[in-house]
């Protein structure tokens, strides 16, 4: 299947992004792998004409915003993100009757209706330099209420914090944390901004999913406990084989990350099903606001 899948990818002109967390199989056939705005950031300035994304419906539409002249393939149209729908456009504008006139920074795991009417998108990397480049003393912050607090807790601006969050990080508990370092007394624990302020504080390092990878890379320790979706282990352990990587928990399994295998890639290429094209009105002002992140992130 995964020669089929190349073939199939040089025939169709098309590059094959996978998601940190997708099935290993799938990241080991993919062109790129990464977090979703690296992906579609680098996928745009390519010459492909066609982006397959194995990932969710948001990443597919990041995609789509980014290369509007590529067609964006969603391998699976039923693989979504429980916290990109706690949120939509309507109940933003409400929100911000009641908070009244404020900066609307926006995680990229929203749709892009969402990010079409926000200030500045962000990502778990980059949510600091984002909320620190506005010349505003409160913010609101959506969809995700963990990145939220995380970041109000590295500055001094108020920050609003949407109730929205990602179910897999979110159920991490304490004693999950507890047990996993009793079993590996040895190993760095590393937790995604997205996990709850407890977690956090029970971490050695706050990473990124993308900042785990350079961190475990450069760092001198030998083992690490991964806190975030259990996808990531497979990428952490190819770019440092020579490490140990062990997950904080058996329950970190986004099932939407997993929906997508080798047969619905291959048949997304033969019949160009699962097409994500960003309505142009609701484009162009999500660009906006992604554009300017790239701007603070540099």
């Amino acid at each position: 299947m995964k020669e089929t899948i190349r073939r199939l990818l040089k025939e169709r002109r098309a590059i094959l992004l996978a998601h940190n967390y997708q099935p290993s199989e799938i990241q080991d056939v993919a062109d790129l792998c990464g977090d979703s705005l690296e992906l579609s950031i680098k996928a745009s300035e390519t010459d492909a004409e066609l982006i397959v994304f194995c990932g969710v419906h948001f990443m597919a539409e990041t995609a789509s915003i980014l290369s509007p002249e590529k067609t964006v393939l969603l391998p699976r149209l039923d693989a979504g993100c429980p916290m990109a729908d706690m949120i939509t456009p309507e109940a933003l504008s409400a929100k911000l009757k009641v908070l009244g006139p404020m900066p609307v920074v926006t995680y990229v795991n929203s749709p892009a209706s969402v990010k079409a009417i926000s200030t500045v998108c962000c990502t778990s990397a980059n949510v600091l330099a984002v909320v620190e480049s506005l010349d505003a003393p409160e913010i609101l912050m959506t969809p995700d209420r963990n990145l939220a607090r995380y970041a109000a807790s590295q500055t001094s601006k108020t920050i609003h914090a949407w109730e929205g969050y990602c179910p897999i990080h979110d159920r991490l508990t304490p004693e999950a944390v507890t047990a996993a370092r009793k079993s590996h007394p040895d190993a760095v624990f590393m937790a995604h901004p997205e996990c709850r302020k407890n977690i956090l504080d029970m971490a050695d390092a706050v990473l990124s999913t993308s900042g785990m990878i350079r961190y475990a890379l450069t760092s001198l320790h030998r083992s690490f406990i991964v806190g975030t979706e259990a996808g990531l282990m497979h990428a952490l352990q190819k770019a440092c084989p020579d490490k140990a990587f062990y997950p904080v928990s058996a329950a970190m399994v986004c099932s939407d990350m997993k929906k997508i295998c080798l047969k619905d890639v291959i048949r997304s290429l033969e019949t160009l099903e699962g097409q994500v094209k960003v309505p142009e009105s609701v484009r162009v002002s999500a660009l906006e606001s992604v554009r300017r992140m790239i701007g603070i992130a540099g």
